[in-house]
């Protein structure tokens, strides 16, 4: 089928599950965990495939992570599928109702959004994330992911789309789009008043593929430029513990740390601790003179860091580290430099939390905890398209709520405007 046609298909599926009962979308979705389980074998056989192609391409250790599945992931995705499942139905909810002067009764409540698109690269799991997320918010998916995956794509595609027609669902509910080719995108990315919305998970050039031909509104799931701030009034053993999660728990995510802010009056004592524990997991520092000055016998094993780093994502083992004189030098660092996602401060002081809180301009802000939080499980809302840094429509985790609409229904007894 042609992406005109896979997407005409899964417009007559949105239609449908619009009015499907919950019952019947909570069904598929157990469904599509018990296929998860029951077929693991199967799905990691074909994963396993992808991460050997991986690995002779020369990806890195990073993105190799980001596409293995094994038996613990597959077991977390299901659960994760069921936890979907549980959540409550955002479609129906009652947002606000009220009598109008003309006596007219207004409702306005939560609806789906119809069809929505997700392009993704190397993370398999994202199939079934999204799949779940759709179907729970009333809403058919067509998926696109990268070439990488493409095995562990269509495995659990496959799974998917069997789970979702034995419930009695519409199978063009889930569609997954295989070429991998530029056109492909386009195609996709200018299916106006048919797809309802684009959701890309990648990297910059995909953000950039899309910007210069997308006629469809997007979600950007965007890059994660992400900071710690260790303030003058910072408890230094939980700053090295978070510093130190959030760089290496998973690098290759987008909310893991990027970048090391230090306080003037705390980096003598700070320093020389955090670098060699960061050294010791193997990340690459970058860093001012500042830090290297302060780093002792450690100075030889820093890189200097330039204007480049600042606004740099790694997702790999690296971490830029940098002094500041002071919380608004952070605040403006961060705010010129990051990318609105997940911020960080480490502090004992109420003050300079609420500052940095009220001023630091990003969708999720920490006190005293690892950026790597930020994902719509730990959240509660059971998984997640991705994480947006925009501010219209959707900011953060972008979960069930965030896959619907509303529309005001009124009814009346006769009125008439005059």
């Amino acid at each position: 089928m042609s992406v005109s046609d896979v997407c005409a298909a899964a417009k007559l599926a949105a239609r449908e599950l619009a009015a499907t009962p919950r019952e019947a979308r909570d069904a598929a979705l157990r469904g599509i965990a018990d296929a998860l389980d029951a077929r693991s074998s199967e799905i990691l056989e074909a994963n396993a495939r992808d991460v050997r192609a991986g690995e002779e391409a020369g990806l890195g250790d990073a993105l190799i992570d980001r596409l293995t599945l094994n038996e613990d992931r597959l077991a977390a995705i299901a659960r994760d599928v069921r936890r979907i499942a549980e959540l409550d139905d955002p479609i129906g909810e009652v947002i606000e109702r009220r009598t109008l002067d003309s006596g007219l009764e207004m409702t306005r409540v939560r609806v789906p959004l119809g069809v929505v698109a997700i392009v993704y690269e190397a993370r398999p799991n994202v199939t079934i994330d999204a799949a779940a997320l759709t179907l729970k918010s009333g809403n058919a998916v067509v998926l696109r992911g990268s070439s990488s995956a493409a095995h562990s794509n269509a495995a659990l595609a496959a799974v998917a789309q069997e789970a979702v027609a034995a419930a009695g669902l519409p199978r063009e509910a889930l569609s997954i789009l295989t070429s991998g080719d530029r056109d492909e995108l386009r195609e996709l990315a200018t299916q106006e008043g048919v797809v309802d919305l684009i959701i890309p998970r990648g990297g910059e050039g995909l953000k950039k593929a899309l910007k210069d031909v997308a006629t469809v509104p997007i979600i950007y799931a965007a890059s994660g430029n992400c900071h710690v701030y260790v303030d003058a009034d910072a408890d230094l053993e939980m700053a090295r513990e978070i510093a130190v999660n959030a760089k290496v728990n998973r690098p290759g995510t987008c909310n893991s740390a990027e970048k090391l802010l230090v306080h003037a009056d705390v980096a003598p004592a700070f320093l020389p601790d955090v670098l060699g524990a960061l050294l010791d997991e193997g990340v690459e520092l970058r860093a001012d003179a500042r830090t290297r000055a302060l780093a002792g016998p450690l100075a030889d094993r820093l890189r200097d860091a330039g204007e480049e780093d600042w606004p740099t994502e790694y997702l790999a083992m690296v971490m830029a580290v940098k002094v500041v004189d002071s919380l608004d030098e952070a605040i403006d660092h961060v705010n010129t430099h990051g990318s609105g996602h997940s911020e960080a401060i480490v502090t004992r002081s109420d003050e300079a939390a609420h500052a940095f809180t009220a001023r630091v301009d990003s969708a999720c802000v920490y006190v005293n905890a690892s950026t790597r939080f930020t994902d719509g499980a730990e959240f509660g809302l059971g998984a997640e398209m991705g994480n947006s840094t925009q501010k219209l429509h959707a900011r953060g985790p972008v979960a069930l709520r965030e896959l619907t609409t509303y529309k005001y229904v009124l009814h009346g007894s006769g009125q008439v405007r005059s």
